[in-house]
């Protein structure tokens, strides 16, 4: 897909990942959605970028959702790019996890997701085409103590892309997953419990976190290229990302 004058819809966009991919998608040509809870963070953003559209949603309410989706019709026709960036962490062992928290997290990781896919491909449909990226986590291409509840919320994403991607693709709708790497975001400060482990593990991993920036970059190939998943997990770690080398010829970030 081109993103010149696409119009892009990005939840989750007033911090991280998500507000990194709308600064890029603007600078490539493409008109933003910014999608958040938190509405004075997205006026901001919007307000720094070309042709932006900031709306409060909370994504996990249906009529949020639908109200969203309809606003951006209404304001410029057409969607042609889903991106479901909105999530939350957990960390917690098996014996620990919450029911409450675990329904939680289920509801903004993997329901939220899925109700925003459903609103948006009848446009996509009658538009004749589009592009969703689900936006899973690196950590499930492994297995780490600690992460049952959010990475089996993400697993279970990554389903629904892969099923979705099938049902969709006559329709001309493209369905991609994205497998980020650890990010310098403020995920590990907003996570559903287990925010000593949380901080632990953003002390631990500062060193070898990416940059919003980078997972902004591959995302957006994603949607030119269409293929099936990507993501920013370095080789060293199980993935396929390679750093660019620095000055000196070596990997670096």
């Amino acid at each position: 897909m081109n993103l010149q004058n696409a119009v892009i819809v990005i939840t989750g966009a007033s911090s991280g990942i998500g507000a990194a991919t709308a600064r890029a998608a603007a600078q490539a040509g493409a008109q933003v959605v910014l999608l958040a809870r938190r509405k004075a963070r997205i006026d901001a953003l919007a307000a720094t970028l070309p042709a932006a559209l900031a709306i409060a949603c909370d994504v996990t309410q249906t009529d949020h959702i639908q109200q969203a989706v309809q606003q951006t019709l209404r304001h410029f026709g057409r969607i042609d790019v889903l991106i479901n960036n909105a999530g939350q962490g957990l960390y917690a062992g098996i014996d620990a996890i919450a029911a409450a928290d675990f329904r939680a997290l289920l509801e903004l990781n993997l329901i939220a997701p899925l109700m925003m896919m459903q609103a948006v491909i009848p446009p996509m449909r009658q538009q004749g085409g589009g592009s969703i990226i689900n936006i899973s986590s690196g950590a499930t291409l492994g297995i780490y103590p600690g992460s049952a509840a959010y990475t089996s919320t993400k697993a279970a994403l990554n389903m629904i892309s892969g099923v979705a991607r099938l049902e969709l693709a006559s329709a001309g709708i493209c369905v991609s997953t994205f497998y980020p790497f650890m990010t310098a975001t403020e995920f590990y400060q907003a996570v559903q419990s287990g925010q000593h482990q949380a901080t632990q593990q953003e002390t631990e991993s500062a060193a070898v976190m990416h940059s919003p920036e980078q997972a902004a970059a591959v995302i957006l190939q994603l949607i030119i290229s269409g293929a099936a998943q990507s993501d920013g997990v370095p080789e060293a770690w199980g993935g396929s990302y390679r750093e660019a080398p620095d000055a000196t010829g070596k990997a670096g970030k």
